[in-house]
């Protein structure tokens, strides 16, 4: 099964995403690391968008998880077990972020799997599409982290504003607010690049 092919917390195969950290707090060995595999790629992609760095998005959902881990008792089943995952990995990208005083790197990105090793690409092409891509991650990287935040679950990663809301803790029109002002800010910060194109 491909990370996060679920719907609402319940994959197209296997144990709910609530269920699997019941049994893990029941004392099933196994099922937080289900419930880990099943969420990870979408949840360090959150770490990273909103730390700006690689390192600290893994050390960030290192700690994220090492708390989940252990707080797993404490999940009331108010919102999705996701949504609780999500909150948990935002708040500890933003505690590194708090400690880390100096300006966030932005990273260059990975190959990308969809061209593959073997095929031929035009290198104007894929030089254009990494300044983009560099562009947009430095434009994201200068908002505040509260609007950063608030854009990286909302426009990013798909969540409802009602979800980010949850993750956030704050209230729905705090999340609307945000994204407004941080979704200006980029139109302002990129808007060279479309008449550069």
């Amino acid at each position: 099964m491909a990370p996060d092919d679920t719907h609402d917390g319940v994959p197209a195969h296997g144990p709910p995403d609530a269920q699997l950290l019941a049994a893990h707090v029941a004392g099933d060995q196994d099922a937080f690391t289900t419930l880990v595999r099943r969420h990870r790629d979408r949840l360090y992609a959150v770490a990273l968008r909103t730390t700006g760095d690689p390192e600290e998005a893994a050390d960030a959902l290192q700690d994220a998880l090492v708390s989940a881990y252990r707080r797993a008792g404490t999940f009331r089943g108010e919102a999705a077990v996701t949504t609780w995952l999500h909150r948990i990995v935002v708040n500890a990208s933003l505690d590194r972020l708090r400690r880390r005083r100096a300006r966030p790197s932005v990273p260059l990105p990975d190959d990308d799997p969809q061209t593959g090793w073997g095929e031929l690409v035009d290198p104007r092409d894929e030089v254009d599409r990494l300044e983009l891509r560099f562009e947009i991650d430095r434009a994201l990287a200068d908002l505040p982290v509260d609007q950063r935040a608030a854009i990286v679950l909302v426009d990013v990663e798909g969540l409802p504003v009602a979800d980010a809301a949850l993750v956030l803790g704050v209230p729905e029109g705090t999340v609307k607010s945000r994204c407004s002002r941080g979704r200006a800010k980029l139109a302002l910060a990129l808007g060279g690049l479309r008449d550069a194109r």
